[in-house]
């Protein structure tokens, strides 16, 4: 298959360059655009926790239009909700893409939501609502939690 939608972010490692300036001229402009696509066409790896920030992805679930991807990140030490502070733009959240993270009781980490296999009450849930991260710890005995991480992303409406 080779109608691939990707094919911007990869830069040619090849160039002929023209010995007439003017034809440089364009050939390097060229060049210029080639990398600026493909370095604005990456996964952004910021993980911030003071506020949301455009993570390099593109969507284009609602009518082909792009979306671009965001993440924040937020900790917390015990179960219960976690203010995300995204009240004030919720309405213009389109979807949350990704709803993730890890705790550790200080000597294991177990990744969020946690699936306990030998007892199914001993489980950790991740929700999200309007106002709250949830994390909601089963009837049984789950791990106890000293440190955590919640991160979001979503796409705001286009």
């Amino acid at each position: 298959m080779t109608n691939y939608v990707n094919n911007s972010p990869f830069i040619r490692t090849t160039r002929e360059y023209p010995e007439d300036l003017n034809l440089l001229c364009v050939e390097v402009d060229r060049a210029y655009v080639d990398t600026a696509d493909a370095v604005n066409n990456r996964t952004i790896g910021i993980f911030p926790t003071s506020k949301p920030a455009i993570n390099g992805e593109s969507w284009f679930v609602n009518k082909n239009q792009k979306q671009n991807g965001i993440r924040k990140v937020y900790t917390f030490s015990t179960f219960g909700p976690i203010p995300h502070g995204l009240d004030n733009i919720w309405s213009g959240i389109y979807a949350f893409t990704r709803i993730y993270g890890t705790f550790t009781d200080g000597t294991i980490w177990y990744p969020l939501p946690y699936v306990d296999v030998v007892a199914a009450n001993n489980q950790v849930s991740l929700t999200v609502d309007s106002v709250n991260i949830n994390v909601t710890a089963g009837a049984g005995a789950p791990p106890a939690i000293t440190k955590g991480y919640v991160v979001l992303e979503w796409i705001s409406n286009p």
